[in-house]
C-alpha cells in the first residue's frame, strides 16, 4: 500500500529554489560593497573561484544558494540605503559647499572656522593647528596638513605603503604580532594546557586586554578617543545604586495572539549582538547642547523626542521598547534614526517623532570599526577551528568592554556613558530590523527579547543563514504552542 503520510511529507519538503538576480547584477553588488571574491567567499563557506563562478554564469544550489541568495538582498538593501541617506544629506546641504576640510575663504565665510589661540593637535595628522573647524581643530590648507607645507613639501621621497582589504577600506599591513593569539597561548602554557583555568584567566583580564586592544587599532585614526569629557547630568546616575535618564529601547515584547491551531516555534539566538553594534555612529567630541526639531545626520548623541504612536503592536514590536509612562523620553541615536527611518515613504510605519532637545558631538560610524574587525576576525578564526578558549575570551573584551564604559569600577580607562548607551541601542535596533525583515518575508514574529532572541514561526532558513557568524542566527529552542482544534484530522494524519 502507498505510504500516502511519506507522499505528504516529500511534498511538504519540495519547495521552490530561492531566485538569483542576474550575473551582472550579482557582480555590481558585491563591487557597490567594495567587497572582495574571497571576503564572500569566507563568508558564504565557499572558494573565491566558486564566487566567480556564480558571477559568470553559474548558480549554487541548495543550502549555499539560500545564502548568497541572503547576502545579494542585504547587499541590494545595504546600496539603497546608502542612497537614500546620500540624497538625504545633499538635500540637507543645500548650496552649502563647506566641507570636513574646507578651503579658507569658504569656511571663514561661513562662520565655521575660530582661530585658537594655542595650537591644538590637528585630528587630521596630528600637528600644531591654528585652527578649529566644527569644534575640531585642524588646518586649513591641504597643503600645511601632515606637517609640512604648500611650499615645502618634504625633503625625501615617502616608501610606499603597502596594505590589504579589511571590509570595504584597506589597511596598512602590520608585522606585529597578533594580541588575542598571544593572550590566549600564554594563558594555556601558564596553565599548562588546562583550558578551563587559562578561560578563567583570560576572562577576569578582558577589561584591560580590550582597552589596550583599542588602543592599537586607533593608531593612526583620525580621531582620537576622548577618554573622560564633560557629560550632561541626564547621562548621570540619579543615586548609586540607580539609573540615568537614558531610554535604551529595549525590547521585551510577545504576541498577544496567534492564530487557531498548533504551530511550532523557533527561537533564534543572533550571534555577537554586542560586537555587529560597534559599528554605530558615535559622537567624537564633547557633547554640546540643542534644541529644535531638526536632526543632523553628521552628528551623534542623545535627544529627548516624544515618540511617535505606534499602530502595529499586534505584529511587531514597538521600536521604542515597552513604556510604562507617556510622553517625551531621552533615547539614543539608533533609536532616533530607526523612528526616522520608519517614519519614511520606504517604510510609512508612523509618524517622525517629535524631538525637543539634544545632547550631541560630530560622529562617525567608524570610530570603533578597527576595533570590531579585530575582535570579529578573532571570533572568525576560532570557530573555524574549534577554539573555545579564544571565542569566551573575544566574547568577554567586546561584552565587558561595552558593559563598563558608563560608571564602572572595572574600567577606569574609558568614561564614555553615552557610548555605552548607543551600542547597546543600536543591537536593540539591530533585532528590531531583522525582526521586520521576518515579518516582510511572510513569517510571525513571536516574541523578541534584549539583543539576541528572536521568536519566529514559519520556514526561517529560507530569511537567515544559519550558523555562528555574526552575520548568522543558530536556534536557542524550538516549542509548540496552541493544540490541533481538529481531532478528526489529527486522528487521519495518524493513520
Amino acid at each position: 500500500m502507498t505510504d500516502f503520510g511519506a507522499i505528504d511529507a516529500l511534498l511538504a519538503g519540495a519547495r521552490q529554489e530561492v531566485p538569483l538576480p542576474s550575473v551582472e547584477v550579482r557582480r555590481g553588488l558585491r563591487e557597490g560593497l567594495n567587497l572582495s571574491r574571497a571576503q564572500v567567499a569566507q563568508a558564504l563557506g565557499v572558494s573565491p573561484s566558486t564566487v566567480g563562478g556564480w558571477e559568470s554564469g553559474r548558480d549554487p544550489s541548495g543550502e549555499v544558494r539560500e545564502k548568497y541568495a541572503y547576502f545579494l538582498d542585504g547587499a541590494r538593501t545595504r546600496l539603497e540605503e546608502r542612497a537614500e541617506q546620500d540624497a538625504e544629506e545633499e538635500a540637507s546641504a543645500g548650496s552649502e559647499e563647506t566641507t570636513e576640510v574646507a578651503e579658507t575663504e569658504e569656511t571663514e565665510a561661513e562662520g565655521e572656522s575660530e582661530t585658537l589661540s594655542v595650537a591644538q593637535p590637528c585630528v587630521l595628522c596630528g600637528h600644531p593647528a591654528r585652527h578649529q573647524v566644527a569644534g575640531f581643530p585642524q588646518h586649513l590648507d591641504p597643503g600645511e596638513c601632515g606637517g609640512g607645507t604648500a611650499e615645502e613639501p618634504p625633503a625625501e621621497p615617502v616608501a610606499p605603503v603597502k596594505v590589504v582589504p579589511v571590509g570595504r577600506r584597506v589597511q596598512t599591513v602590520s608585522d606585529e604580532p597578533d594580541p588575542i593569539a598571544a593572550a590566549v597561548a600564554g594563558a594555556l602554557a601558564e596553565h599548562a594546557g588546562d583550558v578551563d583555568a587559562a578561560t578563567a584567566a583570560l576572562v577576569k583580564r578582558a577589561i584591560p586586554d580590550a582597552m589596550a586592544l583599542l588602543d592599537s587599532t586607533r593608531k593612526g585614526g583620525r580621531y582620537d578617543v576622548v577618554a573622560h569629557p564633560w557629560i550632561p547630568d541626564i547621562l548621570r546616575k540619579q543615586t548609586a545604586r540607580g539609573a540615568d535618564q537614558i531610554w535604551e529601547a529595549r525590547p521585551k515584547w510577545a504576541r498577544r495572539e496567534l492564530p487557531p491551531g498548533a504551530h511550532e516555534v523557533t527561537a533564534l539566538d543572533i550571534n555577537g549582538a554586542y560586537l555587529s553594534a560597534l559599528k554605530t555612529h558615535l559622537p567624537i567630541g564633547q557633547l554640546e547642547h540643542s534644541t529644535g526639531f531638526g536632526h543632523d545626520r553628521r552628528r551623534a548623541g542623545v535627544h529627548l523626542i516624544t515618540p511617535p504612536v505606534w499602530d502595529h503592536e499586534a505584529e511587531l514590536p514597538n521600536p521604542v521598547g515597552n513604556r510604562d509612562e507617556p510622553g517625551p523620553l531621552w533615547v539614543t541615536e539608533p533609536t532616533l534614526r530607526l523612528l526616522l527611518r520608519l517614519s519614511g515613504p520606504k517604510y510609512g510605519l508612523c509618524e517622525p517623532p517629535e524631538i525637543h532637545e539634544s545632547f550631541t558631538s560630530g560622529a562617525t560610524e567608524n570610530l570603533l570599526e578597527k576595533f570590531r574587525i579585530a575582535l570579529k576576525d578573532a571570533r572568525d578564526r576560532a570557530i573555524e577551528q574549534d577554539d573555545e578558549v579564544t571565542l569566551e575570551y573575544v566574547k568577554a573584551m567586546y561584552s565587558k568592554f561595552v558593559s563598563t564604559m558608563g560608571e564602572s569600577n572595572y574600567n577606569r580607562e574609558l568614561y564614555r556613558p553615552d557610548w555605552m548607551h548607543l551600542i547597546r541601542s543600536q543591537a536593540f535596533a539591530n533585532l528590531w530590523t531583522k525582526a521586520y525583515k521576518a515579518y516582510g518575508e511572510g513569517l510571525t514574529v513571536v516574541r523578541a527579547m534584549g539583543t539576541d532572541e528572536l521568536h519566529v514561526i514559519g520556514d526561517w532558513r529560507s530569511v537567515f543563514p544559519e550558523g555562528r557568524g555574526v552575520s548568522e542566527v543558530k536556534i536557542k529552542d524550538t516549542y509548540t504552542v496552541g493544540e490541533d482544534t481538529d481531532p478528526a484530522a489529527a486522528g487521519e494524519h495518524e493513520n
